[in-house]
């Protein structure tokens, strides 16, 4: 029986006066066991219904996930303490998102009130600081996951309150929390062995020590995000295991081919790599890729701008399951590489979304290889002024349920005299 001793007697002593038929035929178990099954506002509803039903609604068994986001303006510190007295060690997963008044007193009454929770998330809880990881890393030791994403005042202390006291984490979100350095880093791995994912997107502090300290002691790593850590070099890339299954190190610009020689030969389970705005990379370092990752199903190229056609050409050999490909601001792509591309296995079965925005050398010739991927859903082509409208219907003939994002810059009246040329404004047209 879930429910306490107290509970017991006071269901039983208001069962017997309520009149409420679906109270009489059902035992209290098993309506405590429906309403286990509702969220946080059809549960406080039911609490409203009778004394039996406020009982049972409000036993903590039934709030074991709690996600109070659609609350977030309204959540202040006194709830979340009330919640975790009610809860106590029935608390499994709590997401906090968003509640932007939570400090780290509330916190603090969590980690003392409810030491079984596995899943807390705070992100953009920003009054959350160290104090509370800390409280967090002394009590909860059974916590698998935490997201402290946009948390300013989080430090290498949090990381290492973690370490000594949560080694069954799994997944971490340290994402702009921009204190953190590669000795907070360094602590966690050593002391989570069991990280499946690491995340600290704009944290310009993590360094090729702290991916390689990650690489080291994190042999189950299978999702990295570093984008924006921007001192990254081919070196730390070059540690990653085997287990990694998705990457993201855009804004990494310091990157070569020697990374993605490293991922190729380190990395085949990789299924999505994301590699905006690295612009060192070029055909040589995609064509070690695509001969080894054929497992590859989202890849972020914009602003890789020394790609070719060449590109295209072995991803199209050599990647059949791709699904997603981004290349914006890929300004040498032209109408024979998106051929290459739709001729491929991957265009037939799998392909839903191909971003081509400012690729200037597209043209319509582009849309009428892309015909024949029956599955594309999106494509988006902001600024290729080759492509027209009349290209776009003919596209939408043979994929009526394709979605094209595209503007077109009409013609202002051209300059009377002096043969100068026509100017664009940039007004927008959504298709």
């Amino acid at each position: 029986m879930t429910y306490s001793g107290r509970n017991k007697f006071e269901i039983a002593r208001f069962s017997s006066d309520d009149e409420n038929h679906i109270n009489k035929k059902l035992p209290k178990e098993l309506l405590l066991r429906i309403l286990s099954y509702l969220d946080v506002v059809s549960l406080c509803r039911c609490a409203q219904v009778s004394k039996l039903w406020n009982i049972l609604a409000l036993d903590g068994s039934n709030w074991q996930r709690i996600d109070l986001f659609d609350f977030q303006r309204d959540v202040e510190g006194p709830v979340i303490e009330n919640i975790s007295l009610r809860c106590g060690g029935f608390l499994r997963q709590l997401s906090l998102r968003g509640c932007e008044s939570i400090a780290d007193g509330s916190i603090k009454t969590l980690a003392q009130s409810c030491p079984n929770i596995e899943d807390l998330n705070l992100n953009k809880c920003k009054k959350v600081s160290d104090v509370a990881v800390q409280a967090i890393g002394r009590r909860c030791s059974k916590l698998q996951k935490i997201n402290l994403d946009s948390c300013p005042s989080v430090t290498d202390i949090s990381l290492k309150a973690l370490s000594d006291g949560c080694p069954l984490l799994t997944h971490v979100n340290v994402s702009w929390c921009q204190s953190i350095t590669e000795n907070g880093v360094e602590a966690l791995a050593r002391g989570c062995p069991k990280l499946k994912s690491f995340i600290c997107r704009g944290c310009k502090n993590v360094n090729d020590k702290a991916v390689s300290c990650l690489a080291t002691y994190c042999p189950d790593l299978e999702v990295l995000n570093v984008q924006g850590c921007d001192s990254l070099t081919d070196e730390s890339i070059g540690r990653l295991g085997g287990a990694l299954r998705r990457l993201c190190v855009s804004g990494c610009g310091r990157l070569t081919d020697a990374a993605l020689a490293a991922l190729a030969a380190h990395c085949p389970a990789l299924a999505t790599l994301e590699l905006a705005q690295c612009a060192l990379l070029s055909d040589a370092g995609f064509q070690a890729l695509a001969r080894s990752c054929r497992m590859l199903e989202r890849m972020d190229l914009e602003e890789c701008v020394l790609i070719t056609d060449a590109t295209l050409v072995h991803l199209a050999m050599g990647c059949p399951r791709l699904e997603k490909l981004t290349l914006s601001h890929c300004e040498l792509i032209t109408d024979y590489g998106i051929k290459q591309l739709s001729l491929s296995p991957c265009a037939a079965e799998h392909l839903t979304v191909l971003g081509l925005d400012n690729c200037p050398l597209v043209t319509d010739g582009a849309l009428e290889h892309l015909a024949s991927c029956h599955n594309l859903q999106l494509i988006e082509l902001y600024d290729c002024q080759m492509v027209t409208r009349n290209a776009i219907r003919k596209l939408r003939n043979h994929l009526p349920n394709i979605r094209v994002h595209a503007y077109f810059a009409p013609v202002t009246p051209p300059v009377t005299g002096g043969g100068a040329r026509p100017r664009y404004c940039r007004c927008c047209n959504i298709i």
